[in-house]
């Protein structure tokens, strides 16, 4: 007996392609309150750092060092460097992870899974859609973070140069481009929170579970790259090169950290992705 998915196949006007378009899972996935909230949280960190150091006084150098902190309030450019600065650690880390690993799960513990797939969806499909909207917010909240920041610092601090903590200045143009290529590449160096969420999610019916695991597994990662004895293993950690992007924000922009870690992320995000795929084809759908 043929089963339900096989019979659509050769039923008039079936096209796998065409099931569950990227545009509905977009919109449903726009329309969830925890997009709202997690869009609000990235929109209003850079009034709270205008009130910080509205509060606070102006950030100066401690024990003659200049850290990119310090010049938070030269210009817009910098203002937005400093916020990226202080976010990647961590805060960019939750929209990764809360998209991604909320994305399978969540549909798994409303019981709508199933439905899906009965309607029917291909499997590998139903994760193209969801893969590819979770990336895609990922992306939007680590561009709306700067976007923001850019537009506030300017208001806050004036339109001016991006200054160099080490000295120099870069002009407006060269510091879009460079804010440009580190929102890029902090994209890219999340790409393996994104992995470990999309493989847990596929994972578990908890949707907390499969943010928090890849949460806490990011965690695991900056403690032991923060271990120096383990010295040249180091490399091999993807939290290793977090701040590559620092090398942006030079007189000179230097490319060699940054290929070294999105080589990494990359590998351990495509294997990830494909452990996700392929449990998922064989996982007896029961929710």
């Amino acid at each position: 007996m043929s089963t339900l998915a096989e019979r659509a196949e050769t039923a008039d006007g079936y096209r796998p392609r065409h099931t569950l378009p990227l545009r509905v899972e977009l919109l449903r996935q726009l329309k969830r309150r925890r997009t709202l909230v997690m869009g609000a949280i990235l929109a209003v960190l850079p009034f709270v750092l205008v009130v910080a150091f509205a509060i606070g006084g102006q950030p100066g150098s401690r024990n003659g060092q200049v850290t990119l902190m310090d010049t938070a309030t030269a210009s817009g450019a910098n203002f937005a460097a400093v916020n990226l600065f202080v976010s990647a650690g961590f805060l960019l880390v939750i929209p990764v992870a809360l998209f991604c690993g909320d994305t399978i799960a969540s549909e798994a513990s409303w019981s709508s899974l199933r439905y899906l797939l009965a309607a029917p969806v291909p499997r590998t499909r139903l994760l193209w859609s969801k893969l590819a909207v979770a990336l895609g917010l990922s992306l939007a909240a680590m561009v709306l973070l700067p976007v923001v920041a850019l537009a506030v610092g300017t208001a806050a601090y004036g339109w001016g140069p991006l200054e160099i903590p080490t000295g120099g200045v870069l002009s407006t143009g060269t510091a879009t481009q460079r804010l440009l290529v580190v929102i890029a590449y902090v994209f890219v160096s999340q790409l393996v929170t994104a992995g470990l969420a999309f493989w847990l999610s596929t994972k578990t019916d908890a949707p907390l579970g499969a943010v928090g695991g890849a949460v806490g597994l990011t965690i695991v990662g900056n403690v032991l790259d923060a271990v120096t004895a383990l010295g040249h293993w180091r490399d091999f950690l993807p939290a290793h090169w977090q701040f590559a992007w620092a090398d942006a924000v030079q007189p000179q922009l230097v490319w060699a950290g940054m290929i070294k870690g999105t080589a990494i992320s990359v590998t351990y995000a495509l294997v990830l992705f494909a452990l996700a795929f392929r449990g998922f084809r064989r996982k007896d759908i029961v929710s």
